[in-house]
């Protein structure tokens, strides 16, 4: 067993910037370090921002583990504006008026979604159907019927409204389109909505408060990633 397995394996807390996909940046790092094994504990779409938990060495046995963990999120809604990927990026599919959306009925609706919830997944997504990821799918212009999955919504806290734009920060299960979340308030609201803007705040005990920037990470030279990066040591007592 090559010794440098152990030396190199943790944890290293990524602050994904918008444009990168996890993937891109897992390549980048194993590349920069010229690292066998690295992974992730839970995907970021490319114009999400925030944490990102990347696995080294023996960490990416712990994946499973890892991407099973509660997220905590802020983000930003549209009202009035649906899209056929329920967020920003993409197409505009309906339009309606937001008079009449008071502050108060927002609150309201919002507040329904806490809790055990049931959430159909949305088409532009990388769950597969009979063996073909969604999004793939969805490029050709079909749509088929998902299963509705079981999720929960721990918290769901408003933090700005100035419609159509509304503020929010959500702590929820593994498996939640937060995308599909503000589809379906805007859904119930009346107007429609869509995504706008989101970034990773937590991810089980990791915060992106302690999470590294990408170009700081490109800097680095090999010792300064072990002096950065959680060992095995250290990530065991949290996730135990």
């Amino acid at each position: 067993m090559n010794p440098n397995d152990f030396r190199d394996s943790g944890i290293l807390l990524v602050d994904k910037p918008k444009e990168w996909t996890s993937h891109d940046v897992v390549n980048c790092i194993r590349r920069r370090f010229r690292l066998k094994k690295v992974g992730h504990a839970g995907t970021l779409d490319p114009a999400a921002t925030g944490l990102l938990v990347i696995l080294l060495g023996k960490a990416t046995k712990l994946s499973a583990r890892l991407t099973g963990d509660d997220k905590v999120y802020s983000g930003t809604m549209r009202l009035g504006v649906e899209t056929h990927s329920q967020d920003a990026e993409g197409e505009i599919t309906a339009t309606s008026s937001t008079d009449g959306i008071t502050p108060e009925a927002v609150q309201k609706v919002a507040a329904e979604f806490v809790g055990d919830i049931s959430q159909i997944p949305p088409m532009v997504s990388a769950i597969k159907k009979d063996g073909q990821p969604l999004y793939k799918l969805a490029r050709k212009g079909q749509t088929v019927e998902r299963e509705p999955r079981l999720i929960t919504i721990h918290s769901l806290e408003i933090t700005r409204i100035e419609i159509p734009q509304v503020d929010f920060q959500v702590h929820c299960s593994k498996g939640t389109y937060v995308r599909t979340l503000c589809a379906d308030i805007g859904a119930k609201l009346g107007c429609g909505a869509h995504l706008s803007d989101l970034r990773r705040l937590s991810s089980g005990p990791f915060n992106v408060k302690d999470a590294h920037s990408l170009e700081a990470i490109k800097t680095w030279e090999q010792e300064e990633l072990l002096q950065a990066r959680l060992s095995l040591a250290d990530i065991l007592p949290l996730i135990s």
